[in-house]
C-alpha cells in the first residue's frame, strides 16, 4: 500500500484532522505522532479541549518527516529540519506562481 492509499482527495482549508486520522494517513502508529509532538516538532499544531487538530499543512509535514525518517534513516529533529526546508521552497515556488514568474 502506497502512503497515498490511506488518504485521498483534497482537504478544504478550514477541515481539520485528528491525530488519528493523520497518522492512519501517514502508515504510522499514533505513538509516532504524539512523540512529534512532544518533541515540539510540529510548529502552529494546536490542542483543542485535550484533542489534538491537524491542518493539510501538517499532514504533508507529518508525511515528509516520515519518508524522511523511514527512507534515509533520519532522526526526528533532522527530519524536521528538511520539513522546514522544503515547506520554504514550496511558498517560494508558489509566490513565484503568484507573481507570473515560474
Amino acid at each position: 500500500m502506497r502512503d497515498n492509499d490511506i488518504l485521498s482527495g483534497s482537504l478544504l482549508e478550514d477541515t481539520w484532522l485528528t491525530l488519528e486520522q493523520v497518522a492512519a494517513a501517514c502508515a504510522v502508529e499514533p505513538e509516532w505522532l504524539a512523540h512529534h509532538l512532544e518533541w515540539e516538532l510540529f510548529p502552529h499544531a494546536a490542542s483543542i479541549a485535550g484533542t489534538w487538530r491537524f491542518t493539510r499543512a501538517h499532514l504533508t509535514r507529518a508525511r515528509r518527516m516520515w519518508r524522511l525518517e523511514r527512507d534515509f534513516d533520519a532522526v526526528p529533529e533532522l527530519a524536521a529540519l528538511m520539513a522546514d526546508v522544503l515547506e520554504e521552497m514550496d511558498e517560494l515556488r508558489a509566490r513565484l506562481r503568484r507573481a507570473g514568474l515560474d
